[in-house]
């Protein structure tokens, strides 16, 4: 990410798995990104006050909200609870 580029929080979370799961969709999708916290790298846990933060490029930032919304959703393709050929 170029250090000069604009960003903004898309999402806050409580740890950094969940974050970097969702860093994880948007990298699959070609929108960089990037994790921001403030506990020292994950050694100091206790430190952790605002969340852990996933930031885009301000003008990835709709596309990236859509994804991530769009992730959230449960499936209902083959092999999802919703799917008839489940017995």
């Amino acid at each position: 990410m170029m250090p000069d580029a604009s960003v903004v929080v898309l999402r806050r979370f409580i740890n950094h798995f969940d974050a970097q799961v969702a860093k994880s969709a948007l990298d699959a999708a070609g929108i960089e990104s990037m994790i921001r916290a403030d506990d020292c790298g994950g050694t100091r846990p206790h430190l952790w006050l605002g969340g852990v933060e996933l930031v885009v490029r301000a003008e990835d930032a709709v596309e990236a909200d859509t994804l991530l919304a769009t992730q959230a959703e449960p499936s209902s393709g083959p092999g999802s609870a919703e799917s008839p050929n489940i017995r």
